[in-house]
């Protein structure tokens, strides 16, 4: 049975407090600790060797749709995020946890861009966590689509991959900086990015990238370089990594912007440009590449990519 818990009031309960003891954050305030938490728990399970989205909680405005399996009834479980909000602004606090269990299989995606605002006059940060874990036997797709980050925008964003046993997965983040098309680019703010992925415990992509335009590595040679796209693609589970990656470099557009490479048996595609839609482009036509080495299947293309 699928279990569905709605909160339609995101402030924290009111707790005892004293003259010594602050009140608590809440998105109702418009100081300095103002914050405005969502959060999503999904879980799939395999139940008669079909997938199955066997736990949905959510806290505030992140949602899903109702599961989809367009690759037949024993396929992957296609599943659509919803922040109806479209963005984060100062104070937001979004948490997202997903766990597949042994023998399952789900695509995540999301059916439009995420953006990042531009931080208040107080400068308060967003803050978005995003734990995907897979248990022996597993498989994740996290695909979401692009995020477009504001001029201004001030947050740190993490994600931390957990895999057991022989789990497999394949992910991208696609981060766009500014709106150069508005001739609005992103020149002032400041955005972290963190990846940890383990597997048994044992670290094998550990990351930390700190986005501050102030900051000399942002626009020199040896860092950002001035690019305002980038995107990471990441596969964990391939039989032949060597053989993976000479297919990408046959498949894929040549260009110095973009370049793969593997090690801890994580393959790790990188890009770094100004073209967003060169950016996911490039990260659709590696999934469609890597996932049949992935998994023995053709890429399905979600259908709200279409809409």
């Amino acid at each position: 049975m699928t279990v569905f818990e709605t909160s339609l009031d995101a402030t924290p309960p009111m707790v005892a407090s004293s003259p010594a003891t602050p009140p608590p954050a809440s998105g109702h305030r418009f100081d300095a600790e103002r914050r405005w938490e969502a959060s999503l728990s999904l879980g799939f399970s395999a139940r008669d060797g079909a997938t199955r989205l066997t736990r949905a909680r959510h806290r505030g405005p992140l949602r899903v749709q109702r599961p989809f399996h367009p690759e037949g009834p024993r396929g992957a479980c296609h599943v659509y995020l919803l922040h109806p909000p479209g963005g984060l602004v100062s104070g937001d606090a979004l948490q997202i946890s997903v766990r597949v269990e042994e023998g399952a299989h789900a695509l995540l995606t999301t059916p439009a861009a995420n953006k990042l605002y531009r931080a208040d006059s107080h400068g308060v940060a967003w803050q978005q966590q995003t734990d995907l874990c897979v248990a022996d036997g597993g498989v994740l797709e996290w695909l979401p689509q692009e995020t477009i980050a504001f001029d201004g925008s001030r947050g740190e964003q993490a994600t931390v991959i957990e895999l057991a046993g022989s789990a497999r997965c394949l992910g991208w983040e696609v981060l766009a900086l500014g709106r150069p098309a508005s001739r609005l680019p992103y020149r002032s703010g400041r955005i972290e990015q963190r990846f940890r992925l383990t597997r048994d415990g044992k670290p094998l992509w550990l990351e930390r990238q700190p986005l501050d335009p102030a900051h000399p590595r942002f626009t020199g040679r040896w860092g950002q370089g001035g690019a305002t796209v980038q995107a990471t693609l990441w596969a964990v589970g391939l039989d032949d990594e060597g053989e993976a990656i000479e297919a990408l470099r046959d498949a894929l557009p040549i260009s110095p912007r973009w370049a793969v490479t593997a090690r801890h048996g994580v393959l790790l595609l990188r890009y770094l440009g100004d073209e967003r839609r060169e950016a996911w482009t490039l990260c659709e036509a590696a999934w469609r590449v890597l996932r049949p080495r992935l998994l023995g299947l053709e890429a399905h293309i979600p259908r709200i990519w279409l809409t």
